[in-house]
């Protein structure tokens, strides 16, 4: 991992969005030298866990800087968060205001919409977030519950690569605040969480542009910003700061499709090609280039890393590099199969 590519990342971020509060999301990538270099930067950090919040803490990190947006928690992670002072929530759920409000009492809390995650390389919103009209019943019943509701969340998809997701995000939050102002709630907070893309084998959306786009539309639909903007990389600072570095462990040819296979997997830390993230790869090698399919360590059919990736021909013991691997690739991993997870090693 390429510690000083992400704190310029970081810093990239900050300069194009210089009005948001960056909350590092670590699920991405929990490396403890990454939150460390980040947290020197100045970042913050979204947590959804306990093991991540202690990792954050153990660092020093300020309980303000650290927010958790999971939107399915459970009371021992609420319960420790708020007896360290972490005492912002995001809910999509009644269940979820009742969970929180019986062991964080006056926490703040900010409810999840569901917005458009079509061009997003891996898509999220079949799985959280919440009509407009169901979050203003949300935040009423967060108030009577002696919550404070604090704000609105959304997430257009992590790698995305669609502005449209913005526009619709940003318009519904809008649609929302005016609703919740009409209702009594004095709103603080628009956080906008992750999706800023990387480059794979495609180019991606610059964050300049992004920054640019979300400028006019909160000025379109936000006449009167929110106090607190937050945003929520993950993905975006750390995915391609990180290279793989596999070795070559096997070849064939089957039906006339020619496979490598190498010392690592879906199931060591490769899980996002089995969504469909397609990772650049690299072997030093010249020649006239051939499709491959790349295959993982394990006994698994499933273990298949990549197909029709343009290579020259390797040997057994190349190295073959895959790009672009620093986020939710060792969060992910297992031993499975008996298969060692990456190690990571911060340059």
């Amino acid at each position: 991992m390429d510690l000083e590519g992400i704190k310029s990342r970081y810093k990239e971020i900050e300069l194009y969005m210089p009005n948001f509060r960056i909350y590092y999301a670590v699920k991405a990538n929990d490396d403890i030298n990454i939150i460390k270099a980040l947290s020197e930067k100045g970042s913050g950090f979204e947590v959804a866990s306990l093991e991540e919040l202690k990792k954050v803490l153990s660092l020093k990190v300020e309980p303000e800087r650290i927010i958790s947006s999971n939107p399915v928690k459970s009371e021992e992670f609420i319960d420790y968060a708020y007896s360290v002072h972490v005492n912002r929530f995001a809910v999509d759920s009644f269940t979820e205001v009742e969970k929180i409000a019986k062991v964080a009492k006056r926490a703040r809390v900010y409810v999840r919409l569901v917005v458009p995650n079509e061009g997003s390389d891996w898509p999220l919103s079949k799985k959280f977030g919440v009509d407009v009209d169901t979050a203003i019943d949300i935040l009423e019943y967060a108030r009577e519950k002696g919550l404070v509701p604090y704000g609105i969340t959304f997430h257009v998809g992590s790698q995305c690569n669609n502005y449209r997701n913005w526009f619709i995000a940003i318009r519904k939050s809008a649609e929302l605040w005016e609703k919740a102002k009409r209702r009594g709630f004095r709103l603080q907070m628009l956080n906008m969480g992750g999706g800023i893309p990387v480059k794979y084998t495609y180019e991606a959306l610059r964050i300049e542009d992004i920054a640019y786009y979300i400028k006019g539309l909160l000025q379109k639909f936000f006449p009167n910003p929110p106090y607190e903007l937050q945003i929520e990389p993950g993905r975006g600072i750390v995915g391609d700061q990180g290279i793989m570095i596999t070795r070559i462990i096997g070849k064939a040819k089957r039906n006339d499709e020619n496979w490598l296979y190498v010392d690592t997997g879906v199931f060591n830390g490769l899980a996002e090609a089995l969504g469909g993230i397609r990772y650049p790869f690299y072997v030093d090698r010249e020649g006239e280039l051939k499709e491959w399919t790349i295959g993982g360590v394990s006994c698994d059919s499933m273990d298949v890393i990549a197909k029709m990736v343009a290579l020259p021909e390797p040997e057994v013991g190349d190295h073959l590099y895959i790009l672009s691997a620093g986020a939710y690739t060792t969060v992910y991993a297992s031993n499975f199969n008996g298969f060692p997870m990456p190690k990571v090693l911060c340059l």
